[in-house]
């Protein structure tokens, strides 16, 4: 078993309401987890998601069945995980993958996935950061433990 045993699908965010609601912090796009009747680990402890709603922006707003603190990790089994779509990959199979430009060179390994507001980033802790689009990854493969990326996009082209 590669990668994690269990993925982050947000964090507890700051306080929404008097009755222990809070809104969830870098959010997994997947809005199932926080769903009412949802598990979810928080501090390696199992919750309940006991209400849900939308707060500003959109942004998930969740009570569970017991208090944790803010800043918590919201977290849940990788086994729960559905399989990804085509093409599409979980941040935790990314890390440690070597990053090869077209041509051969090595660019690193992937150390991060940063979410963004366009498109995600790679970041290969020496200051690069490649973005998650098909102008720039030419593909990934999880066997071989490589992402393959066009040139252009390192600062030393």
């Amino acid at each position: 078993m590669t990668g994690p045993e269990r993925v982050v699908v947000g964090r507890v965010g700051r306080p929404h309401g008097l009755d222990g609601a809070f809104f969830v912090e870098e959010a997994s796009a997947d809005t199932r987890w926080f769903e009412p009747g949802s598990r979810l680990l928080a501090a390696g402890e199992e919750a309940e998601v006991v209400a849900s709603r939308r707060g500003a922006g959109g942004r998930p707003v969740i009570r569970l069945d017991r208090q944790v603190a803010r800043g918590t990790s919201l977290e849940v089994a990788r086994e729960a995980l559905p399989p990804p779509g085509e093409d599409e990959y979980y941040a935790y199979q990314l890390l440690g993958l070597e990053v090869i430009e077209e041509g051969g060179r090595s660019l690193g390994r992937v150390e991060a996935v940063h979410p963004g507001p366009a498109n995600d980033a790679i970041d290969l802790g020496n200051g690069l950061l490649l973005p998650l689009v098909g102008a720039c990854i030419r593909s990934v493969d999880l066997e071989e433990r490589r992402i393959l990326v066009a040139p252009g996009f390192s600062d030393s082209d």
